[in-house]
């Protein structure tokens, strides 16, 4: 690669500044779930799109967990993409795992990015699966010559601080990855206000236009829709026939509507047998309960990772589950508990 071709891929001043003002409160009011359908022109249901973000750790490391999920059929061809990640306070990646499919009539193409933060670098395994068969690939790119670099995932959070702040710093440019995993520039533009029909109710939203270059001089191109409070109202990847809207009004992260959510109490229970036995099952019942719902949420991914396999498992309908099992998780199979590789 050329010099002037290296500068050129440099984030610009105004993304770096951005991120380096990015506090501890802006991302906690990023501490939500968007859930979306996504429907073709003519307002056919084609599918679901979600995206959450939570607390979690990291090799003890607190920090962020992002994990995005879109499936649907589009022209009568399943698709789907998955994102889990884990992203620092300063938005840098620590391990994001990116999959994404599409089921012709006679094969899948099937294509699995996964992106490890290892000591002073970031390493990137790529599988692609197709007719031809499965090609795999290795890069690592040095983090010093990635300053201002976003991925998929924390793209996700910059979109929902931009959209609370209400506001883009013209020409905003980071470094991404295209959809080959090669560096290239990433430019965020606002899109100003518009209305959409959400439920019943005409809200104002607020855009934010994101296009990534491409080694292959073609361009990406995805618009945004925002609700005041960071909530995802619409999204679209130009030229596609497809959009993501949001059907329901979701409970405001700021303002009165927050404390509306409705509380339901707990009606009592009514024992007709052996009353005392019977309490002392439901008291081990409940203590094995909280015993499992804590360590579930003490680790979102596991939800995530779970909920992804039986979608994609229900999508396909293979004849053999323990297949189809072993190489759904054969990404996973070279990473020991704490991220790391166990042959390191």
């Amino acid at each position: 690669m050329e010099e002037n071709e290296t500068e050129e891929l440099k984030a610009s001043v105004n993304a770096v500044e951005f991120i380096h003002g990015i506090g501890s409160r802006d991302l906690e009011d990023c501490l939500f779930a968007d859930s979306l359908v996504t429907v073709s022109d003519s307002g056919r249901e084609l599918g679901d799109f979600s995206v959450s973000v939570t607390k979690a750790s990291y090799n003890e490391e607190l920090c962020y967990m992002l994990h995005a999920n879109s499936h649907g059929t589009i022209d009568d061809i399943p698709c789907g993409t998955s994102i889990e990640a884990y992203i620092s306070r300063n938005l840098e990646i620590l391990e994001e795992n990116h999959h994404e499919y599409v089921k012709l009539e006679k094969q899948t193409v099937d294509r699995k990015v996964h992106i490890v933060r290892q000591d002073d670098q970031l390493v990137v395994n790529r599988i692609n699966s197709e007719k031809e068969g499965v090609k795999t690939q290795t890069l690592t790119f040095p983090l010093s010559s990635l300053k201002g670099f976003v991925s998929e995932a924390s793209n996700f959070l910059i979109l929902r601080i931009l959209a609370r702040q209400k506001t883009v710093p013209e020409y905003m440019t980071f470094q991404s990855f295209d959809a080959d995993t090669v560096l290239s520039k990433s430019v965020y533009r606002a899109l100003g206000w518009k209305k959409q029909m959400i439920g019943e109710e005409l809200v104002d939203i607020f855009g934010i236009e994101r296009t990534v270059s491409s080694a292959k001089d073609s361009l990406a191109t995805w618009h945004c829709y925002f609700m005041p409070d960071g909530h995802l109202a619409s999204r679209v990847q130009l030229g596609s026939p497809a959009i993501m809207k949001l059907l329901h009004l979701p409970f405001l992260l700021d303002g009165v509507e927050k404390d509306h959510i409705p509380v339901f109490e707990k009606k009592p229970l009514i024992w007709e047998e052996d009353m005392e036995l019977y309490s002392k099952f439901l008291d081990r019942k409940e203590e094995l309960k909280a015993d499992y719902s804590s360590y579930i949420r003490q680790r979102p991914e596991l939800k995530a990772l779970m909920a992804d396999f039986l979608q994609f498992l229900l999508l396909r309908k293979p004849q053999d589950v323990f297949s189809f099992a072993r190489d759904f998780f054969a990404p996973f199979a070279s990473q020991s508990p704490s991220g790391k590789s166990l042959t390191n």
